[in-house]
């Protein structure tokens, strides 16, 4: 086997990790309103999370209570 074949077989399989493509796409959709309610307001950003079928109790977590969001944004 080579070295690049073993590397691969020692890393788990996506579906095994907690960040499948769904979460990380609702990550950025979720990241993006928090922008659009920094630079227009809190009713934008929430049009915009609904549009994107994101469930209205994490819309309401953050976008109304910013102190229990993950760690702010890195960008």
């Amino acid at each position: 086997m080579s070295p690049l074949s073993y590397a691969a077989a020692e890393l788990p399989a996506l579906a095994d990790t907690p960040y499948e493509r769904r979460d990380l796409q609702r990550r950025d959709i979720v990241d993006h309103a928090i922008r659009v309610q920094q630079s227009s307001n809190t009713v934008c950003a929430i049009e915009y999370l609904k549009s994107h079928d994101i469930d209205p109790d994490l819309i309401a977590r953050v976008l109304l209570e910013p102190e229990h969001r993950r760690a702010e944004l890195a960008h």
